[in-house]
């Protein structure tokens, strides 16, 4: 086989040609290993800054790995901070939760518990305890407000570490993969379309089925016929992370309505792109053929960004064999009911694609747990889902 075939083994030789274990998708024992290793100990996308944008606004966001949900909130000083969803009286959870995702707001910037009353404010101090008086002499209120959850922001993205005793900043965390992306002009692009869904699959299952472009011909031949080429461009990684550009095939032809939608809007990921939008360190050579930018930052957020659209996916394991994907897709917001219908099309045709991912997943992990194949063969345009598995096996290994 030509260098060129194996041009991603010859640029990155650290991470090994070898067939990957089937292990880490299927055995229990790992998946506890796992979650108190990396997810427990890593830095996690939450939020958008958005989602939160006042004094007093509040995002509580389940993580069921952990146990525990956080409430994420906004304070009269316009810091987003972060606290465990349990009462400091009898562990009761603060805010009650209407979902996976819960928000609310209040004027005051503060959340009280439904269960005795007591009220905390937006650093997580206990603010007011009703009756304090009959507590006995071993209370303190300042001894018992919300316990912290170490959060900061990135680009408007909001991220936590449930590791109360780690020192890496989140800054330090992304390293390199930060100053990618960092300049992207997320916030140009606030109209959003969600999808999630639970999946029976192991987390990394889900997370590899969109970290490469080997499926597209197949999987995809029905949305993006011959649209998309199979290889990777400008490959690189970070630490943990990795990035990859995802380049059109140049000779597709878009059906009828699809071309009217790009025409009038550029919503879809089926046309050429522009770079107006994308900072240098993204397709830094500007090939025209360029279409997104897929990056992974580790452990569970794929963030893509292109011209005009900008679109994520994350993983949250729930089980070894049970996963929650969480798909959002971001546009600018619309200026005429023209533009409005060619978004509503583009995103149709986008979720149809991630449906069609998403299709694959769990006749994956019943196949993986059939026990009939211990390991997985991947060829050289699958180097992001090595690097995963390198990457988390370092992670895991560093945590002994």
């Amino acid at each position: 086989m030509s260098e060129t075939q194996q041009k991603w083994a010859t640029a990155y030789p650290e991470l090994g040609t070898g067939p990957i274990p089937v292990e880490p998708c299927v055995s229990p024992a790992f998946f506890d290993a796992e979650m108190a290793k990396v997810f427990k100990k890593a830095w996690l996308k939450v939020a958008r800054v958005e989602e939160i944008p006042n004094a007093g606004d509040f995002k509580v966001k389940k993580l069921s790995f952990a146990h525990t949900s956080v409430i994420l909130i906004r304070g009269k000083d316009g810091a987003i901070r972060g606290f465990h969803n349990t009462c400091s009286h009898r562990g009761n959870k603060v805010v009650v939760e209407t979902g996976d995702e819960t928000f609310g707001s209040s004027k005051a910037a503060v959340v009280t518990c439904r269960f005795h009353g007591w009220v905390y404010d937006a650093k997580g101090d206990l603010v007011s305890v009703p009756e304090e008086e009959k507590f006995h002499a071993c209370f303190h209120r300042g001894e018992n407000g919300l316990a912290p959850v170490r959060t900061e922001v990135w680009a408007g993205f909001v991220f936590v570490n449930l590791d109360a005793e780690g020192k890496e900043s989140l800054t330090d965390f992304l390293g390199g993969i930060g100053r990618h992306l960092g300049a992207y002009p997320y916030e140009k692009m606030p109209r959003a379309y969600a999808y999630n869904t639970v999946l029976n699959c192991n987390w990394k299952v889900a997370h590899d089925a969109f970290a490469e472009a080997y499926h597209v011909a197949t999987i995809h031949a029905g949305s993006f016929p011959n649209v998309f080429t199979s290889g990777l461009q400008n490959v690189q990684l970070f630490g943990p992370h990795r990035t990859t550009a995802i380049c059109l095939s140049m000779n597709a032809e878009a059906k009828p309505v699809a071309k009217l939608a790009n025409a009038i809007t550029g919503a879809s990921l089926v046309t050429n792109r522009g770079a107006s939008m994308l900072p240098p360190t993204v397709n830094p050579d500007r090939r025209p053929d360029f279409s997104f930018e897929l990056s992974v930052l580790f452990p569970n957020l794929l963030l893509h960004v292109s011209e005009g659209i900008w679109f994520t996916h994350q993983f949250w394991p729930l089980a070894h064999n049970k996963t929650r994907w969480e798909g959002r897709y971001y546009l600018p917001a619309p200026k005429t009911n023209s533009e409005v219908w060619a978004q509503e099309f583009s995103q149709v045709l986008q979720r149809n694609a991630w449906l069609e991912d998403t299709a694959t997943m769990e006749d994956t992990q019943d196949a993986l747990e059939s026990g009939a194949k211990t390991v997985m063969h991947l060829q050289d345009d699958e180097v992001l889902i090595r690097h995963g598995y390198h990457a988390l096996e370092q992670f895991m290994t560093a945590a002994e």
